[in-house]
């Protein structure tokens, strides 16, 4: 039996089903303890849609307003759809909730948490432990690996690779193709005032173009821009733009060579 918080709610899948809040494809298998909330934190109800052939592990927490499409995996603990409550970025949010997208053939690995709003496109992979916060939207076959943090309204290309460790901060934009190595830090805010409103600046994200690719450790500063095909030494600390297929490293990281495609 799948037992919801809420006692005046459809409690079991079977109910949840008749009442128009569940609808499962063919062939799926749901763990007995897998979660399904159609109601988010104002009582608003949405329904939540799993496609043929998905399989839902332990304990994983589904939340209304979420599809998921045929042949997807979501891992054991894994929690999808998670209404925004608290602050974040400069906002109070009151845990609405949202539609939240996860393509055919994703795979979810344990732990993953994905909020409200996201999509994840077609063959992709989130890895363990990975947290990709609301309106995040990743492209298809795209890698993001474990213990990533991924925070509101980034934008994440097709056959992107990011792997662990990684954060990337808010409204950053990672484009096709683009590598992003281990433990890579992105900052979008110059001044670092935090609730101060009347000496807030704008936030600016960083942003990497076409086929660039980061090593592993670096730090992109907040507004500079990666170009396309360029690449980034490993622990570098990068200041100011880097000018489509050019080589830089260092700290600060300077020019110090061409890429060669």
């Amino acid at each position: 039996m799948m037992h919801l918080t809420t006692p005046s709610m459809p409690e079991t899948v079977t109910e949840l089903v008749r009442a128009g809040l569940l609808r499962l494809g063919s062939g799926c298998q749901i763990h007995e303890s897998a979660i399904f909330l159609p109601a988010d934190m104002l009582g608003t109800m949405r329904p939540i849609v799993v496609g043929d052939r998905v399989n839902v592990g332990a304990f994983a927490i589904v939340h209304g307003g979420v599809s998921i499409g045929r042949d997807t995996r979501i891992g054991h603990r894994v929690i999808v759809g998670e209404p925004e409550y608290g602050y974040a970025v400069r906002r109070i949010y009151q845990g609405t909730g949202s539609s939240t997208s996860i393509g055919a053939g994703v795979v979810l690995r344990a732990g993953a948490t994905i909020y409200a709003g996201v999509s994840v496109g077609e063959d992709s992979t989130i890895g363990h432990n990975t947290l990709l916060r609301t309106n995040v939207k990743v492209g298809k076959d795209s890698q993001l690996g474990a213990n990533l943090t991924v925070e509101r309204g980034c934008v994440i290309g097709e056959g992107v690779r990011c792997s662990p460790g990684s954060h990337l901060t808010a409204d950053t934009v990672v484009k096709d193709r683009a590598f992003i190595g281990a433990g890579v830090r992105t900052i979008n805010d110059r001044e670092l005032i935090w609730r101060v409103p009347e000496l807030e600046q704008p936030l600016m994200p960083p942003s990497f173009d076409h086929g660039c690719k980061v090593g592993s450790g670096a730090v992109i500063l907040a507004g500079v821009n990666i170009g396309e095909h360029a690449l980034v030494g490993a622990g570098s600390v990068v200041t100011k733009d880097v000018r489509a297929r050019t080589i830089v490293y260092g700290v600060p990281a300077i020019q110090h060579g061409e890429v060669n495609l």
